[in-house]
């Protein structure tokens, strides 16, 4: 495994992250990833763990803190060899937002229990709207109380769109950034937030590194039970992702890898990505995910004709609202 900067918050991290919020289990609604079984769960962060994986991100609403309740209890006893990420904001899943500095203030000191821990690596803000935060009085004082107090090490912003992320930096004053980024969701290359990262030693933590599991080849069925989230999103929408990693086949060329070991590589080409945390549910995937680390990066001409893919083809339905 390889570790790359939390930009300059003086945090090392994997560069291939655990993304917890399907071990959360499942929540009302098309809210998850559908009903999981813990024991597997604690195995997969056990795996993700000996492959080298450093850094587990959750949520307090992922599982409405079940997820930071397995993490927490997995690693209990060895706290100081792992990098929690957790998140603070949503009231519940598709409702409104809260970031009070009184609701701040409880939600931490709660995901603080759940973790076991009396410390949060990363604090983030869970996709709020900027211009609500910006109306909300004394939000990031109380963030950065919390770090003041040492309850929090870092703070960050999880963006609901690339775009978002310079106003995270720049009026919000976050030290770590949490965007979308994958093959068939370029926008931070294109709109140059990885290199205002950079730049301003911001960390970057790419979300959605498999395009909810479509950038695997493992799915080819586009029906999802009514609890999977993905079955909220059009059929037209699900097949355009479905076809997408044939696309990018050149890219396995003489290699033999996974189409998610070439996803997730694809991302950490640009040295200012900190961390990607694909989703993991079971232990065969963290392995397979951490695998990805130690294989040799892209050409550039590689890349190159991966952005040209990308620039030629819309994988996104313009119907459907894209954050």
């Amino acid at each position: 495994m390889q570790y790359r900067p939390l930009g300059k918050t003086r945090i090392t991290v994997s560069e291939i992250g655990f993304g917890s919020w399907g071990i959360g289990g499942r929540t009302k609604g098309a809210t998850s990833y559908g009903t999981t079984d813990d024991d597997e769960s604690k195995r997969a962060l056990e795996a993700a763990f000996d492959a080298g994986i450093t850094l587990y991100d959750t949520s307090d609403l992922y599982g409405y803190g079940h997820s930071e309740e397995l993490i927490g209890g997995v690693f209990a006893g060895r706290r100081e060899k792992v990098v929690i990420a957790s998140k603070v904001g949503y009231v519940k899943h598709g409702g409104p937002h809260d970031f009070s500095p009184v609701r701040i203030r409880q939600c931490a000191e709660a995901s603080l229990r759940r973790l076991r821990t009396d410390y949060i690596d990363l604090y983030q803000l869970h996709s709020p709207s900027l211009d609500e935060l910006q109306r909300t009085a004394g939000a990031i004082e109380e963030i950065q109380k919390l770090k003041e107090e040492g309850k929090i090490r870092a703070i960050g912003i999880s963006v609901k769109s690339p775009q978002d992320g310079f106003r995270a930096v720049t009026e919000f004053k976050a030290e770590s950034v949490q965007v979308n980024f994958n093959m068939i969701d370029q926008r931070i290359l294109d709109n140059g937030f990885l290199d205002f990262a950079r730049d301003r030693g911001i960390g970057v933590i790419a979300r959605t590194p498999l395009a909810f599991g479509f950038l695997s080849g493992t799915l080819t069925d586009v029906s999802f039970s009514p609890d999977d989230h993905r079955s909220s999103w059009p059929a037209s929408q699900l097949r355009r992702w479905a076809s997408a990693p044939r696309m990018f086949g050149f890219l396995n060329e003489g290699r033999g890898w996974t189409p998610t070991q070439i996803a997730l590589k694809f991302c950490l080409y640009s040295p200012a990505v900190s961390s990607v945390i694909p989703g993991i549910l079971h232990p065969s995937e963290a392995r397979e995910n951490a695998s990805a680390s130690e294989f040799a990066q892209f050409a550039p001409e590689e890349i190159a004709r991966a952005r040209e893919v990308y620039h030629s083809h819309e994988f996104f339905d313009t119907t459907v609202k894209k954050e």
